[in-house]
Formats: structure tokens, C-alpha cells, sequence
């Protein structure tokens, strides 16, 4: 039996499952997750004996065994992952790719020192020092590609490791080996290199793609912010003026209120001081929070409602100063009630044209409660439980600004639609 070998798979395994462990995010429990693992790496394990002890000089037996073990390899981390989709794939093949440049430098080290227990503990090393540098530096950013769709060709991005792969089991494992040509070694270690280099590539071009997409938030954020103080704008200036002219006429009611007292038309003198009551409520600004952005989320959002004849009954109590940003706050209440309001807005009783908002925000929790009719079946999605858009993929980006919001702040999200009403709520406590 050859002992170096088997150790060295073994250890590959090892990391490659860690890899794979570390690099997903888990759709089962974290005790499951790790059985899971352990099975595959046993099935790898039991599976190399076939290729390396009991057929070693076969290579039919070693070409079928190597297939069988990617796709354990693979199923393995779509079977534990919470998205089961081209991200995943991609980060299994990475995962192969990276240790089998473990596995070629622990080769390398052993042809040329012919030490096998200093090639071992070079090779586990040179695993473990790829693996925690992929973990300080990658991992992050990587885990935020399973909550957001910064990109759409992942699949197309698959063929990278691939043609990786397919190389370095040509150049040093299959059909022959670098121990049956150790002038291979450098080519190998220069292929390592040039993966390396090309995996920088494209992680940054993923980091590129997700500060994009964060840049694109904060727009909408602005954007709807701007929006509001622009309608608060316009209704401070219209009030203006309707405030002057009631002044400058004030005097003319004024003789006009002494004429019908003179005359005893109390009457009239009512209708006169209605008329001034009503002008001065007409132009009073309504008050929805002490905070100025969120103020002008709501007071833009209700004006809107106003003109399409949909009740909004707000319940509001949002300090000054907030423990959150105020601004991905304001997009949140933006989108959750606009998407109420497009629910409501075509319903033709009018009873039914109605928004129930609950949104406090103290310095202990934030509550947000959304309840609106809604005449159409709502389609969930499985995987996260939100409302799913049946416009296509481009759609329901507001619900994703919502979840990702309420991550953020560790705050839960539900939502439930019963008897025709569709309720959200958002909940955190600071």
C-alpha cells in the first residue's frame, strides 16, 4: 500500500470538504451540515482505496473513480447549500481547483526532498495556509453573492474552473504523474500561479459588482428622499401663498365681520370665519415624524395615496434620532408602501382601498407592519419566505432592499396573506 498517497488524499479531502463547509451558506442545521460532510469525505476516502490500493495500475478503474469523486464532491455542496444554482457550482469547482494546488506542491515538495512526512506536513500547510487566506480575505465577500443576484452568468463562469481542473489533471495526475515526470513540476507550479492570478480577477470583478449594486441602493435611497422634500417643497410654497393672499385679504373680512355685526347677520360672520378656518387647514402641514427624511418619505407617500384615493391609516412613532439609517429606512417604508399601494390602488370597492402602517422606530426596537387587501394569489418564495414578483427575474428588487436591510439591523421578517389580506412585518430589537 502506498501510505503517501493515501495520507495525502486523504488530507486533500479533508480541506476540500472544509472548503466547501466554509464556503456556503447552509440550508440545513449546523450539526447536519457537518454529518453531511463527513459522509462525503468518507465516501472519497473509501473510494480512493479502490483507485489506489486495490486497482492501482488501472486507468479505467482511476479515470471512472475521479469522475464518481466530483460529483460527490460537487452534490455535496449543492445538497447542503441554501441556493442550489450556478454560484454553487462555481464555488465547488473553485474549491477542487484550490486543493488539488495543495495536493501538487505536496507532490513537488516530496520529489525533490524524497522525505515523505516533511512532504505531508509541507502539503497540509500549504492547504491550510490557502484555505484561511480564502477565509480572511474572500469569504465575505463571497457569502454576500448568496443573499444578493450581483451577477447572472455564473454559469458561464463555471467553464474557468473547469478548463483548470482538466489541466492540472492532465499536467500531473492523469494519464501519468508527476513522479513519472518531475520535469513537469515547474509547468505545474506556474499553472498554480496562473490560477491564482486569474481567480483575483474575477473575485474582484464580483467585489466590483456588489459595491455597484450597493451604489445603485443608496441612489434609490437618495432618490426617494429627494422626492419627498421636492413634494414638501411644493406644498410649503403653495401654502405660502395662499397664506398670504388670506392675509392680504384678512382686512377685507375683517369691515366685512363689522358690517354683519352692525346688521346682526351672525350667520354670515360664521360662514366668513369657517371660510378662514378652512383655508388656514387646508395649507397646515401634517406632521408624521420627528425625523426630517423619514418626514418626507411619509408625507410624499401620503400625498400620493391622496390622489389615488387610497386610506392610509398610519400609526407613527419615529424619534429625531434613530438607532438605524434613517435614509435605508426611508427606501424600506418607501418600497413596502408603494407596493401596498400598487396592491390596492385598482380595487374597485371602496372599502377595500385601505393601508393599515404601524411603524415605530424607539431606542429599543423598530417595528414595521404593513396590512393591505390584495386580490391576487401571492406566490412565496420557498428559500426566504418573501412574496416573489411575477413581472421576472429584473423585478421585486424592493423586497430584496427590504430583506437586506432587515439582515443588517438582525432584524426578522414575516409575511402572510389570509382572507384576502397581505400582511409584512419587520421587527427588531436593539
Amino acid at each position: 500500500m502506498d501510505y503517501f498517497r493515501n495520507i495525502s488524499y486523504m488530507i486533500s479531502h479533508l480541506f476540500l470538504m472544509s472548503f466547501i463547509y466554509l464556503f456556503v451558506t447552509h440550508r440545513y442545521s449546523k450539526r447536519k451540515t457537518v454529518l453531511v460532510c463527513i459522509f462525503s469525505f468518507f465516501i472519497l476516502g473509501i473510494s480512493d482505496c479502490l483507485k489506489l490500493n486495490l486497482f492501482p495500475d488501472s486507468d479505467t478503474c482511476y479515470f471512472w473513480v475521479t469522475i464518481f469523486q466530483i460529483f460527490v464532491t460537487q452534490f455535496t455542496g449543492i445538497f447542503i447549500s441554501e441556493t442550489r444554482d450556478g454560484k454553487v457550482l462555481f464555488m465547488g469547482l473553485t474549491a477542487s481547483n484550490y486543493v488539488i494546488a495543495g495536493s501538487i506542491l505536496s507532490s513537488v515538495f516530496y520529489i525533490y526532498t524524497e522525505d515523505q512526512l516533511f512532504s505531508l506536513i509541507g502539503g497540509a500547510i500549504v492547504h491550510l495556509g490557502i484555505l484561511v487566506f480564502l477565509c480572511v480575505r474572500i469569504r465575505t465577500i463571497w457569502l454576500q453573492c448568496y443573499e444578493k443576484e450581483y451577477m447572472k452568468d455564473w454559469w458561464e463562469l463555471c467553464l474557468i474552473p473547469v478548463f483548470f481542473y482538466c489541466g492540472f489533471s492532465c499536467l500531473a495526475f492523469f494519464p501519468y504523474t508527476l513522479y513519472d515526470y518531475p520535469d513537469n513540476s515547474f509547468g505545474a507550479i506556474i499553472f498554480i500561479i496562473t490560477m491564482f492570478v486569474s481567480y483575483a480577477v474575477v473575485f474582484r470583478y464580483v467585489e466590483s459588482e456588489s459595491n455597484r449594486e450597493g451604489i445603485y441602493w443608496k441612489n434609490v435611497q437618495f432618490e426617494a428622499y429627494i422626492k419627498g422634500l421636492e413634494g414638501q417643497y411644493y406644498r410649503v410654497e403653495q401654502s405660502e401663498k395662499n397664506l398670504k393672499i388670506l392675509r392680504h385679504d384678512m382686512r377685507h373680512y375683517s369691515g366685512m365681520i363689522d358690517s354683519f355685526l352692525s346688521q346682526g347677520e351672525y350667520d354670515e360672520i360664521r360662514k366668513i370665519t369657517a371660510y378662514i378656518n378652512g383655508v388656514t387647514e387646508e395649507n397646515k402641514m401634517v406632521r408624521y415624524s420627528d425625523n426630517l427624511v423619514i418626514q418626507s418619505i411619509l408625507y410624499e407617500i401620503m400625498e400620493k395615496a391622496g390622489r389615488l384615493d387610497v386610506d392610509i391609516r398610519l400609526d407613527a412613532d419615529i424619534q429625531k434620532e434613530i438607532l438605524v439609517n434613517e435614509y435605508e429606512l426611508a427606501a424600506v417604508l418607501a418600497n413596502l408602501l408603494e407596493n401596498a399601494l400598487i396592491c390596492v390602488k385598482e380595487l374597485k370597492e371602496k372599502e377595500k382601498r385601505y393601508i393599515d402602517a404601524k411603524i415605530h422606530c424607539t431606542e429599543k426596537h423598530l417595528l414595521i407592519e404593513i396590512r393591505n387587501e390584495c386580490k391576487e394569489n401571492i406566490a412565496f418564495d420557498s428559500r426566504t419566505g418573501l412574496p416573489k414578483s411575477k413581472k421576472g427575474r429584473d423585478h421585486g428588487l424592493g423586497m430584496q432592499s427590504v430583506s437586506a436591510f432587515s439582515d443588517k439591523i438582525g432584524g426578522n421578517i414575516g409575511c402572510f396573506c389570509e382572507n384576502g389580506v397581505f400582511s409584512i412585518i419587520v421587527f427588531a430589537k436593539f
